[in-house]
């Protein structure tokens, strides 16, 4: 008789991770909360999936903070090159963009679920929807079903419920006080790729939100990148936020304060600047001296003031200053059911080599319950897809290994 598995989770991790395992010769069934499976990976697909990076491998690895070294030789279970070649297989061509990001030809993430799911129903893996995991039960796993309670019983588990963000898409953190209670060490979750709450005007809030800064340097702790980024209602938003978030997050809970640098002008340097400005008619308003000498446009100037009111009065020296190294103080992360994903989970020195819980031997965790985050840009998925590997791995070997 095949050895059956239990995966609770469908998205990226736990559908990979049923597929190696299918293919091995398991019994697997995936379980899910939701009426389908892989509804965060179609919501990243809205603007076109990006499946993962074509950078440097080297350079790929370290993309994920303090889990660097633990990550390291999972992410060699599942390559990019080797999630291409995947994608392909399912019929979903992909190429890479001027940023380096890896999309799928045809940009939704629809077709490729689509495949992949009926790859998975051939090897026969069974999908059970509407099925919302409330805890164990000795060695049985409890569901909340629409028919109502069930005990299921398998002979390994694979955990792969996600983290916080997006809950209505089924990653609740439910799971958090579930494994707490059986011993098991979590970090507590925060946002991770996450906009920010500024002390913004009412004035400024009111006729800027919405509105792109485009074109500027930011630098924090994370580095300097050139991007956009979006006033949102109350704070700043946008991929070149979500770039710094980890830096201005972690800065937050361990100072107090933290902000953005900002070179509204990364294509002039200070110099220029000083003298384009001085340059210009001081009897002129203080927006058409800035357009005229640093072509800032009205959103930027206005962020110009909104942190220094008093910009207007600064001579040409501290005003080219001001604009090349402009400080945006940041005041609490939004909260984490908007984050694109979340920091903290299950401890990695709570789980073996395999990903297995040292506290509950049997039971396997993948994705992004783990404690690791990555920024935007295909780390997030590439790293979900290997952990789903290697906890398949993982399982493998348990199964084949003699119990005492």
């Amino acid at each position: 008789m095949k050895k059956s598995v239990a995966i609770i989770g469908g998205g990226p991790a736990g559908l990979m991770a049923a597929e190696r395992l299918a293919t091995a010769g398991l019994s697997v069934t995936v379980y899910d909360a939701m009426p389908t499976v892989g509804r965060k990976l179609l919501l990243a697909g809205k603007s076109g999936l990006n499946i993962t990076h074509a950078e440097d491998y080297a350079r790929f690895v370290t993309r994920f903070g303090a889990a660097n070294d633990r990550l390291r030789p999972i992410l060699d279970l599942m390559t990019p090159e080797a999630i291409r070649v995947w994608a392909a297989d399912l019929g979903t061509e992909t190429f890479v963009g001027s940023s380096g990001r890896v999309f799928p030809k045809v940009m939704k993430a629809s077709p490729l679920l689509r495949a992949w799911l009926r790859r998975l129903e051939a090897t026969g893996v069974t999908i059970l929807t509407r099925h919302r995991w409330a805890g164990f039960e000795g060695k049985a796993l409890i569901f909340e079903t629409p028919e109502g309670q069930k005990h299921v019983t398998a002979d390994v588990t694979l955990l792969a419920l996600g983290g916080a963000s997006w809950p209505k898409l089924g990653s609740d953190a439910a799971w958090v006080s579930l494994l707490e209670g059986q011993g098991v060490d979590i970090t507590p979750l925060r946002p991770a790729n996450c906009g920010f709450d500024c002390d913004f005007s009412e004035s400024f809030d009111t006729r800027f939100s919405g509105q792109p800064i485009k074109s500027v340097k930011a630098t924090s702790a994370a580095g300097t990148t050139q991007g956009e980024f979006v006033i949102s209602r109350g704070g700043i938003e946008g991929s070149l936020i979500y770039a710094h978030s980890a830096a201005l997050r972690d800065a937050l809970d361990r100072d107090g304060h933290a902000a953005l640098m900002l070179d509204l002008t990364p294509g002039r340097t200070e110099e220029k600047l000083v003298a384009d400005l001085a340059r210009q008619d001081r009897k002129a308003s203080f927006s058409t001296r800035l357009k005229k000498a640093a072509n800032l446009d009205g959103a930027k100037i206005a962020l110009l003031r909104e942190v220094n009111p008093e910009a207007n009065q600064l001579d040409a020296g501290d005003l080219a200053r001001l604009i090349k190294t402009l400080p945006l103080p940041v005041r609490r992360p939004r909260p984490i059911a908007e984050a694109i994903s979340t920091a903290g989970g299950v401890a990695l020195d709570g789980v073996d080599e395999t990903f297995m819980l040292t506290s509950r031997p049997g039971t396997f965790v993948a994705g992004e319950m783990l404690d690791w985050e990555a920024p935007t840009g295909g780390y997030l998925l590439t790293a979900c897809f290997a952990t789903g590997i290697a906890a398949a791995s993982g399982i493998d070997r348990w199964l084949e290994t003699p119990k005492a």
